[in-house]
């Protein structure tokens, strides 16, 4: 997958690697992680605008995003038809979107993707130690729903592709319990700010796949609320 996913271009690029069919999106508080989803759930809806059972699926919490709403790119049209192929599934824990797995493998159909906004944050800690009696039940908790989710999207890429895109936040260099999200999960994107009020998304951290491809970053910011793409560049 590549950052030009995350925004309004033409210059999309639809070589895509399938063993990327869970990612993760991680960056700071308040960068806009929401509206890359949004923008990511419309460019998804868009390309398969073609197929009438095609869907796109906005798994988050609803007082959060009603709260916190995202921003489109400039030139979307918020009453475009491809909104209609983003359903929003609203849940309050963990728990709801275990049971949104566990019932996948009875779709007829399959989403073309799933996102997931906020993943960590479903996980209420004490609810999780309570749950499971230890005191590293949120791990085992993310680990168990991390294996569901897995599986669920195994299937559904059986019949065609339906990509996983988590979201979360970090407050230092890399993604929290990196540690967790490694086994499940074969490519990352990470933002952080230029100290300027804009920030930089990262792509092509594969993790295990020994992938010689140059990494790319978008330098991006909220402005005039639109999402804003200020430019692509490539590494190295």
């Amino acid at each position: 997958m590549v950052v030009e996913r995350f925004f309004s271009t033409r210059q999309i690029d639809h070589h895509q690697n399938e063993s990327d069919r869970i990612t993760l999106l991680s960056g700071p508080p308040s960068c806009g992680k929401t509206s890359l989803l949004f923008q990511f759930a419309f460019n998804s809806a868009l390309e398969s605008n073609s197929k009438s059972h095609c869907v796109v699926v906005f798994i988050c919490n609803r007082r959060r995003l009603e709260n916190k709403p995202p921003f489109l790119s400039q030139g979307i049209d918020p009453s475009s038809d491809i909104f209609q192929r983003i359903q929003m599934k609203y849940v309050d824990d963990d728990e709801g979107i275990k049971k949104y797995f566990a019932a996948f493998h009875l779709h007829d159909t399959f989403p073309v993707a799933v996102i997931i906004d906020d993943f960590g944050d479903f996980f209420d800690e004490r609810n999780c130690q309570e749950r499971y009696g230890n005191p590293r039940g949120r791990d085992l908790a993310m680990v168990r729903t991390l294996a569901l989710c897995q599986s669920a999207i195994l299937h559904a890429n059986e019949t065609g592709p339906c990509k996983l895109l988590l979201c979360d936040t970090h407050h230092g260099d890399s993604p929290r319990l990196l540690f967790i999200y490694k086994r499940w999960i074969t490519s990352i994107f990470t933002i952080k700010g230029d100290g300027s009020g804009s920030f930089l998304l990262k792509d092509n951290i594969n993790l295990g796949s020994g992938s010689s491809e140059r990494m790319k970053t978008a330098k991006y910011s909220i402005a005039l609320q639109y999402l804003l793409l200020e430019g692509i560049t490539e590494d190295g």
